[in-house]
């Protein structure tokens, strides 16, 4: 029997007209992943070719290739899955195809910046403990409450000795733009010296030790344990940057978007260009860091506990519209991966966790104030008390910098979550819809 030509215009033929190895050539040279989400919507034969080859994974990997320490992409619902029986193949290629979709409409969505820095955890050297600790560096002036405040490096008599400062970011997935830093300007001392360093680099990734082992510093070895470079896993590496000797906050920006995945940045500061005329030895110093990007949770969340740094990233796509109270506290009848998912997100953020504390008590008994406008939140300075008291940190207000995905606003005297993330839209995988045509529901389109 004769076999039947594919029919002129007829984008399914296609595929069996060039046969799968030429058509995976010619949908592998697609760089963006938004031509393959398009290309995935052209048809059913289309979709299934794209999603079982996993070519929107392969193009994201190569645009952000921090992903490439993913070895699993999951699905997280709200609602208990009822039992899925044998493992789909196909099943599994579409929701990986989906999550990939959403994941990178986060990455590249136009959200508003914010510094990432949710507290530290230590420094290479400090000199003098608890005056000159990296903690100063979270505080945007470089003088409060008319004291000068710096973090300080310990002397050195060889100018190429580096330093590093190791931070924490409000959720183990951020996008990170830039990185800025402020050298100090010394006004105490003859001619006002300024201990910059000569270049400037930056590592991001995880810690492989438990996350309690980061406490907050409290003495005098600013956590040198715990910022061994053995007890991380970089999966980014920036270009060396200049650093002038000024006294102003400067900005490096990145060569492109990186994807922070572990929550962990290192500054390294490397070289020194200032002696201190007391003891004739080479210092840096630093006022002010900031990690200005983007956090993607709660609505991705990333699992890492493999000790080689390999992880599963998990979708929790009704996580976009959660409201406060979801977020504090789990539901019956939530399934037990969502509320695992919360849980792991509520530890990462608990500074933030927080802050939400607050601005919900206030959102329950607002007050007008003498304009009967805005409100105000007559229990929110009591509630930071008992917080500084249990966390036993007095800069704590400067430790909670909340990530873009937590930033709720009052509205109407109700909080409701800032919601900035528009995933791209994958075509409609009812097996009964039509086969051709672009999805109404394509962004692109």
């Amino acid at each position: 029997m004769a076999m039947s030509k594919p029919q002129q215009g007829d984008p399914a033929g296609f595929l069996d007209l060039v046969g799968p190895d030429l058509s995976a050539c010619v949908f592998a040279r697609l760089q963006d992943p938004a031509d393959l989400a398009r290309a995935a919507t052209v048809s059913r034969p289309w979709r299934r070719f794209v999603e079982g080859n996993g070519f929107l994974k392969k193009v994201c990997v190569r645009k952000f290739p921090e992903l490439a320490v993913l070895t699993a992409a999951v699905e997280v619902r709200r609602s208990p899955a009822p039992d899925p029986g044998p493992v789909d193949a196909n099943a599994a290629a579409q929701a990986e195809h989906r999550i990939y979709s959403h994941l990178y409409g986060a990455l590249v969505a136009a959200g508003p910046p914010a510094d990432c820095i949710l507290h530290c955890v230590g420094a290479s050297s400090t000199d003098n403990f608890p005056d000159e600790t990296i903690d100063n560096t979270l505080e945007p002036q470089d003088r409060v409450n008319n004291r000068f405040s710096y973090w300080s490096s310990a002397g050195q008599d060889d100018p190429d000795v580096p330093e590093t400062l190791t931070y924490r970011l409000a959720s183990d997935i951020c996008v990170v733009d830039e990185i800025r830093i402020q050298p100090f300007k010394a006004f105490f001392q003859i001619g006002h010296p300024i201990y910059s360093s000569k270049m400037v680099r930056f590592r991001m990734g995880h810690c492989k030790l438990p996350r309690p082992s980061e406490s907050f510093i409290t003495d005098d070895d600013d956590n040198q344990a715990v910022i061994a470079d053995e007890n991380y896993i970089w999966t980014y590496t920036s270009p060396e940057f200049l650093m002038l000797q000024e006294n102003k906050l400067q900005t490096f920006k990145l060569p492109r978007p990186a994807l922070c995945i572990g929550g962990v940045v290192k500054i390294e500061l490397l070289g020194r260009v200032q002696k201190q005329a007391t003891d004739d030895r080479y210092y840096i110093c630093v006022c002010h860091a900031q990690v200005v990007g983007r956090s993607l949770s709660p609505v991705f969340m990333v699992d890492i506990n493999d000790s080689a740094g390999y992880s599963i990233l998990k979708h929790l796509p009704e996580a976009k519209n959660l409201s406060v109270e979801e977020v504090m506290q789990d539901s019956a009848s939530d399934s037990q991966e969502w509320k695992d998912a919360l849980a792991s997100y509520r530890e990462t953020s608990h500074l933030a966790t927080a802050l939400m504390n607050v601005l919900h008590e206030g959102a329950a008994h607002p007050a007008q104030d003498q304009q009967g406008d805005a409100p105000h939140f007559p229990h929110g300075a009591a509630l930071l008390q008992e917080i500084q008291a249990m966390q036993g940190d007095a800069n704590l207000m400067q430790q909670l910098q909340v990530d873009a995905q937590l930033l709720y606003l009052l509205q109407d005297g109700v909080l409701q979550l800032q919601d900035d993330e528009d995933g791209l839209q994958a075509m409609d995988e009812d097996d009964d819809a039509d086969g051709g045509g672009v999805s109404d529901n394509d962004p692109f389109a």
